[in-house]
């Protein structure tokens, strides 16, 4: 009658692999933001040199 409870959940495990998420998806947004910004950049390069022309 002791161990009637049992932990169903290792909070030491899963808040580890929630930081490791939270990690891993501020890195994918900072790409994507790194992605947008460099295709802006290189459209208008591309509007410059057609301009020159």
């Amino acid at each position: 009658m002791k161990h009637l409870i049992i932990p169903l959940v290792n909070w030491g495990i899963g808040t580890i692999l929630i930081g490791v998420f939270a990690f891993v998806c501020i890195i994918i947004a900072l790409i994507v933001y790194n992605m947008i910004q460099s295709d802006k950049k290189d459209t208008k390069a591309r509007e410059f040199t057609r301009d020159q022309n």
